[in-house]
């Protein structure tokens, strides 16, 4: 038997007295004795009888309860349990509310294990914090497309090109991250943003740096005998970036050798991934002058606590009126190697602290060319002292 619908208008729900009123199809009007109303849904699902409700009167209208009990009738004709149905949505649209913000949060908190100093430094956090959140921050990260992320990274996409690539490549990660959560995301919508941007007109420019035969003038330049000037000069000295210089600790020294914790060389963040570094006899001078100057361990330390910054020597230079930075020394040293030795890629590699070959490779090598390259460190020394010719080819390794 076909059950009636529709029986109750609009007129008649708004003055009905306290009881309860059928509009057919289990769907239910009741005025309660309070003056209050709501709608409620009765249906069979699997044998038993469900109850739902579907809202208070006024605020969901005669209308909009009959179109939420067709929706819900439908479901149980699918063998659905409408009132599990619902509260899931509930859930997923409840998840699917989370910010970007919030999860960008998440997405670094768990990530930092995996940067140096636990992500302190903020660098990871750094180009979604400027260049993102402040527009997509508050935004559903469900509802994030490509279009979003064109308009937001477009007026930098070409005049910051490098910020950019890395602000693409964080919230790449964080879109993945929310998809593990299990947000429903769009998980290309960063490659189809790329595509929306076009490819990038701003090229990488190489870190200025002094050809290796002015290096000896600039090194023999810093005699002032600070602790900036004797920083530059062991980093000009052992090749390595600023921050194994800057975070030297005299109990890491034995002998000629200096052995730098792995989360402070850039390719070894594994702390069993130590480097050793041969120290020739001018680079035991300038520790030795600069042990006076020692202070909680550190051979470097700033004025006022903790150890020099990463932009100390680069300030040095600048007040010199140089354009040529500190890390640019490595490339004079690679440069020199490369046109004045026979020494070998994987030893000349090896000197600047990069990893070479893949992981297979290296747990069959297990050297790391510590004598060819006391060799090499020390002739590098007597060439920026001048002692002698730069020119000559000086190893057979």
């Amino acid at each position: 038997m076909v059950r009636s619908l529709n029986k109750l208008s609009a007129s008649a729900v708004k003055s009905a007295i306290p009881g309860k009123y059928s509009d057919g199809g289990g769907l239910w009007f009741y005025k309660r004795q309070d003056g209050g109303a709501q709608w409620f849904l009765r249906v069979h699902v699997h044998g038993r009888r469900r109850e739902m409700g579907l809202g208070s009167y006024p605020a969901v209208s005669l209308k909009e309860a009959r179109e939420q009990a067709d929706k819900y009738r439908a479901m149980t004709r699918q063998g659905l349990d409408p009132i599990k149905q619902r509260e899931r949505e509930q859930r997923e649209a409840v998840r699917n509310l989370h910010i970007l913000k919030d999860v960008a949060l998440d997405a670094f908190e768990s990530r930092k294990a995996e940067l140096k100093g636990d992500g302190l430094a903020g660098r990871w956090f750094s180009p979604l914090e400027l260049h993102v959140l402040p527009k997509l921050g508050k935004v559903p990260v469900s509802e994030i497309d490509q279009t979003d992320i064109r308009d937001t990274l477009a007026p930098i996409w070409h005049t910051k090109a490098d910020t950019a690539r890395k602000a693409m490549n964080r919230l790449s990660i964080c879109m993945r991250h929310a998809a593990a959560l299990g947000l429903d995301v769009d998980l290309q919508a960063t490659e189809k943003a790329k595509a929306l941007l076009g490819k990038q007109r701003h090229k990488a420019q190489n870190i200025p740096a002094l050809h290796w035969k002015d290096v000896p003038d600039f090194y023999q330049s810093l005699t002032d005998g600070s602790v900036t000037h004797l920083a530059l000069r062991l980093l000009i000295l052992t090749a390595l970036r600023s921050k194994p210089i800057r975070f030297l600790r005299l109990d890491q020294i034995e002998g000629d050798v200096w052995t730098v914790p792995g989360e402070n060389m850039k390719s070894r963040k594994d702390a069993a991934q130590d480097f050793r570094v041969p120290l020739s006899t001018e680079a035991l001078r300038v520790i030795d002058e600069a042990s006076a100057f020692a202070r909680d361990g550190f051979l470097f330390p700033s004025v006022r606590k903790g150890v020099i910054s990463d932009a100390t020597m680069s300030r040095m230079m600048e007040r010199r009126g140089m354009v040529e930075r500190p890390h640019g020394f490595r490339s004079s040293f690679r440069d020199w190697v490369a046109e004045n030795t026979n020494a070998t890629y994987e030893v000349a590699e090896t000197c600047m602290g990069h990893m070479v070959g893949g992981a297979v490779e290296r747990a069959y090598r297990r050297t790391d060319f510590l004598e060819q390259r006391r060799m090499l460190m020390e002739r590098w020394s007597q060439v920026l002292l001048g002692s002698s010719g730069a020119s000559v080819r000086v190893l057979n390794a």
